[in-house]
Parts: C-alpha cells; sequence; structure tokens
C-alpha cells in the first residue's frame, strides 16, 4: 500500500454493514429478479455483473439512513436495488469512456463483449432502474431518482468536455463531481429519510450528509487513481491520466507549481507514452498536492458528520458516523 494512502484500522465492510445485512440481501434478491432473462446471451452478461460487487455504498447509505430514521419498509428494500442499478449502469458505461480493462480484479464487460454490449447493458440496467421505481405507484421517488441521474449524466458530460483543460479550475472540478458523484449519495440519503416519514428539515440535512460524504469519497478515488495500487484497488488505475482529466491534486499541483515546472508537468500531461503516475508521484508529494486533496476530503466528512446532529442516537448513526472516516481513509 502507498504510504500516502495508509488505512486506520477499521472493521471490514461486512462487519460495518451487519445490522442492514437482511436488508441488503432483500434488495439483492430484487435487483437479481427485476434484470435477470431468459436469453442466453444477456443472462451471460448479467451474470458477469456479480463481479462488479463491490461495498455497496449507495443502497447501504439508504438502508442505514432509514433505518437510523426508524425503520426500513419496502419501498426502501425497493429503491436500494434502484440505487444499485443505476449505480452499476455508470460503472459500465465509465469502464466504455475510460477504455478499462479490469474492475474488482476480473475483466470488464467491454473487455470481454466489447463496447456495444456495454453500452446497451448500462442502458439495460437504467431502463430497468426506472421501471422499478414507478412500480411504487406514486411520483416522488421518480421525480428524485431522475433528478438525480440527469444530475449525474451532466457532471459526466461536464468532466468529458473538460479534457484535455489542464487548466481547470477547483470550481470547476467541484461542479463535475458534486453530479458524478455526490448527488446520487445525496439522493439515497433523502430517499431513506423521506420515506421514513422524517420532517422536511431532517431529509434535508441527511440529503447533505450524502452529498458532502460524495464529495469526500470522490477525492479519495481521485487519490487512488494516482497514488493507489491496482493489487488493492482491484480496477486499472491511472485513466484519468490517460483521459486528459484533471482532479484535485492536479489541479493544485498546475496552479501551485512554478513556470519552469509548470512547463515540464504540462509536457507530461499530454504525452501519450504511459508510466505518467510514476513520473508525477514524486512531483505531487514535493508541492504538497497529495496532503492538500486528503485535507479538503477530510473538510467534506467532517461537513458530512455534523449534518447527523439531532438524528436520535442508534448503531445505524454510529455507522453513518464511522462512514465519514472511511470513505477517507480507504485502500480501495
Amino acid at each position: 500500500m502507498n504510504p500516502t494512502l495508509a488505512t486506520r484500522p477499521a472493521h471490514s465492510t461486512g462487519d460495518l454493514f451487519k445490522p442492514i445485512q437482511r436488508d441488503l440481501e432483500i434488495a439483492e434478491r430484487i435487483l437479481r429478479e427485476t434484470i435477470e432473462s431468459g436469453e442466453p446471451g444477456v443472462s451471460r452478461l448479467i451474470n458477469h455483473l456479480s463481479h462488479y460487487r463491490g461495498k455497496r455504498l449507495r443502497p447501504a447509505l439508504l438502508l442505514l439512513t432509514a433505518r437510523a430514521c426508524g425503520a426500513v419498509e419496502r419501498p426502501h428494500h425497493v429503491l436500494a436495488a434502484v440505487v444499485e442499478m443505476i449505480h452499476t449502469a455508470t460503472l459500465v458505461h465509465d469502464d466504455v469512456l475510460d477504455g478499462a480493462s479490469v474492475r474488482r480484479h476480473v475483466a470488464t464487460v467491454n473487455a470481454g463483449w466489447g463496447n456495444q454490449a456495454s453500452i446497451l447493458l448500462g442502458d439495460y440496467l437504467f431502463t430497468h432502474a426506472f421501471h422499478l421505481t414507478s412500480t411504487l405507484g406514486e411520483a416522488r421517488a421518480c421525480r428524485l431518482i431522475g433528478e438525480a441521474t440527469n444530475r449525474l449524466c451532466a457532471g459526466e458530460l461536464h468532466q468529458i468536455c473538460q479534457r484535455g483543460n489542464f487548466d481547470l479550475a477547483e470550481e470547476a472540478y467541484f461542479d463535475i463531481i458534486e453530479g458524478k458523484t455526490a448527488e446520487l449519495t445525496s439522493c439515497c440519503c433523502r430517499l431513506g429519510a423521506l420515506y421514513s416519514g422524517m420532517d422536511d428539515d431532517m431529509v434535508e440535512r441527511l440529503a447533505s450528509y450524502g452529498r458532502y460524504l460524495g464529495l469526500a469519497f470522490q477525492i479519495a478515488d481521485d487519490l487512488l487513481d494516482l497514488v493507489g495500487e491496482e493489487r488493492s484497488v482491484g480496477k486499472s488505475l491511472g485513466s484519468d491520466l490517460e483521459q486528459g482529466k484533471m482532479t484535485l491534486p492536479l489541479i493544485y499541483l498546475m496552479h501551485s507549481a512554478s513556470g519552469e515546472k509548470t512547463r515540464r508537468v504540462l509536457e507530461l500531461l499530454k504525452n501519450p507514452a504511459n508510466h505518467k503516475r510514476e513520473q508525477l508521484a514524486p512531483e505531487l508529494a514535493a508541492c504538497g498536492a497529495i496532503a492538500y486533496a486528503r485535507r479538503r476530503a477530510e473538510e467534506f466528512a467532517t461537513q458530512a458528520a455534523a449534518q447527523l446532529v439531532g438524528l436520535p442516537s442508534s448503531e445505524c448513526k454510529s455507522i453513518l458516523e464511522h462512514l465519514t472516516d472511511r470513505v477517507v481513509n480507504r485502500d480501495n
């Protein structure tokens, strides 16, 4: 593990989510039954998605929030399946955009079946997610899921449009990650609280918790892409560099370096050759870019924890508090 990303001692994700394990299993069953297909070729693609199973952070956030607010009901299970379908769809599409060949230590869908099948599989997941949401029989969830997905896609489009813009400002970076990551984590917490009958103020506070948590998570993810180890992370790293995407450490480096160093770094970023990560690592460490990005992630995590004030004490509230540390201090 890279010493700049050393993790603090923590329980495994399985232990951490133990209070909602049964709820996660129900949501998983709903997801599986919703997307299953009798067509053998489609079924093979869907079965491969089991390898994409990771931390299940988004459905866990929805279910933890629901339990912290009272109890988990049938709509929570359905919506937990929905948000995981949406998240998985974005992963399948992201692997195409990034040209990634490995995720969760196995071949990506695009590496095994090609880009066309990957795009259609992602679309298949999106359409099933929206259809499943509609089975709840009311407009609230459809509207909130639709708004979050619109913002997510807009964030991804914004990032694509800024590829190769090596003068990207921090403000633009935060706008991108608020859309592509934080919007969905915020929506998860909002849905968990809303469908538990919480008042408007607490619903908004918990939605803010999810938003700040998502920002912290994405900054940590961007750090891993630059200085993590593929063996630990379990997916192709360095894709941001290869795609010309400017993340917070790189933005800090470009805006803090001297004229000559800026020129050298810019040449390196524009160079199509590999090994950018290895060549940039000393520069990022020397200028304090890694420490700065980690500090900003920790600030967002602290803001997330502050939103939980007023929520009754419970095991699930404690887990939500612990997650604010966990998303920053991780190696995968």
